[in-house]
Protein backbone atom coordinates (compact mmCIF):
# COMPACT_ATOMS: atom_id res chain seq x y z
CA UNK A 1 0.00 0.00 0.00
CA UNK A 2 1.67 2.77 -0.96
CA UNK A 3 1.26 6.72 0.75
CA UNK A 4 -1.47 7.83 -1.32
CA UNK A 5 -3.71 4.93 -1.02
CA UNK A 6 -3.25 5.16 2.29
CA UNK A 7 -4.44 9.01 2.85
CA UNK A 8 -7.10 7.87 0.30
CA UNK A 9 -8.27 5.41 2.69
CA UNK A 10 -7.81 7.27 5.81
CA UNK A 11 -9.56 10.65 4.43
CA UNK A 12 -12.75 8.17 3.90
CA UNK A 13 -13.00 6.63 7.02
CA UNK A 14 -12.05 10.31 9.36
CA UNK A 15 -14.45 11.76 6.63
CA UNK A 16 -17.21 8.98 6.90
CA UNK A 17 -16.91 8.79 10.96
CA UNK A 18 -17.65 12.43 10.96
CA UNK A 19 -20.72 12.55 8.75
CA UNK A 20 -22.22 8.97 10.30
CA UNK A 21 -21.35 10.39 14.06
CA UNK A 22 -23.13 13.53 13.28
CA UNK A 23 -25.97 11.72 10.97
CA UNK A 24 -26.78 9.80 14.32
CA UNK A 25 -26.89 13.16 16.31
CA UNK A 26 -29.82 14.13 14.06
CA UNK A 27 -31.50 11.12 14.36
CA UNK A 28 -32.07 11.74 17.45
CA UNK A 29 -33.71 15.29 17.30
CA UNK A 30 -35.65 14.75 14.02
CA UNK A 31 -38.90 13.13 13.05
CA UNK A 32 -38.96 13.64 9.35
CA UNK A 33 -38.97 10.95 6.88
CA UNK A 34 -36.94 12.93 3.97
CA UNK A 35 -33.95 13.40 6.76
CA UNK A 36 -34.13 10.04 8.41
CA UNK A 37 -33.80 8.45 4.67
CA UNK A 38 -30.51 10.63 4.25
CA UNK A 39 -29.27 9.30 7.58
CA UNK A 40 -29.58 5.87 6.76
CA UNK A 41 -28.58 6.04 3.55
CA UNK A 42 -25.30 7.81 4.88
CA UNK A 43 -24.70 5.43 7.55
CA UNK A 44 -25.13 2.66 4.89
CA UNK A 45 -22.77 4.27 2.87
CA UNK A 46 -20.18 4.32 5.88
CA UNK A 47 -20.64 0.40 6.06
CA UNK A 48 -19.84 0.09 2.66
CA UNK A 49 -16.74 2.18 2.87
CA UNK A 50 -15.71 -0.12 6.05
CA UNK A 51 -16.63 -3.33 3.80
CA UNK A 52 -14.91 -2.39 0.96
CA UNK A 53 -11.36 -0.94 3.09
CA UNK A 54 -11.82 -4.15 5.04
CA UNK A 55 -11.65 -6.19 1.55
CA UNK A 56 -8.55 -3.87 0.12
CA UNK A 57 -6.41 -4.89 2.77
CA UNK A 58 -7.67 -8.66 2.71
CA UNK A 59 -10.19 -8.98 5.75
CA UNK A 60 -13.14 -9.01 3.87
CA UNK A 61 -14.16 -12.63 4.14
CA UNK A 62 -13.44 -14.10 0.99
CA UNK A 63 -11.53 -16.57 2.49
CA UNK A 64 -14.05 -17.54 4.77
CA UNK A 65 -17.14 -17.04 3.03
CA UNK A 66 -18.91 -18.32 -0.72
CA UNK A 67 -17.79 -16.01 -3.19
CA UNK A 68 -21.33 -15.07 -4.24
CA UNK A 69 -22.44 -13.84 -0.94
CA UNK A 70 -19.59 -11.74 -0.74
CA UNK A 71 -20.51 -10.16 -4.12
CA UNK A 72 -23.98 -9.83 -3.29
CA UNK A 73 -23.10 -8.22 -0.42
CA UNK A 74 -20.43 -5.86 -2.20
CA UNK A 75 -23.18 -4.80 -4.88
CA UNK A 76 -26.40 -5.13 -1.95
CA UNK A 77 -23.76 -1.78 0.06
CA UNK A 78 -23.05 -0.22 -3.48
CA UNK A 79 -26.56 0.36 -4.19
CA UNK A 80 -28.35 0.33 -1.21
CA UNK A 81 -27.18 4.00 0.48
CA UNK A 82 -28.46 5.30 -3.15
CA UNK A 83 -31.68 3.91 -2.63
CA UNK A 84 -32.39 5.53 0.29
CA UNK A 85 -31.23 8.67 -0.95
CA UNK A 86 -33.67 8.30 -3.70
CA UNK A 87 -36.44 7.47 -1.47
CA UNK A 88 -35.78 10.55 0.37
CA UNK A 89 -35.53 12.57 -2.45
CA UNK A 90 -38.62 11.56 -3.60
CA UNK A 91 -40.48 11.92 -0.65
CA UNK A 92 -39.52 15.67 -0.75
CA UNK A 93 -40.75 16.18 -4.15
CA UNK A 94 -43.94 14.80 -3.28
CA UNK A 95 -43.95 17.03 -0.42
CA UNK A 96 -43.35 19.85 -2.22
CA UNK A 97 -45.82 19.62 -5.26
CA UNK A 98 -48.64 18.18 -2.92
CA UNK A 99 -48.88 21.73 -1.26
CA UNK A 100 -49.73 23.54 -4.57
Amino acid sequence: MDSGQFIFILSRLVLGTAASFLAIMLWSRTRDAAWILVIIGTIIAYVETVYSILNLIGIGGGNILPEAFVFLVSITLNSLHMAFYVAAFAVMVVRKYRRR
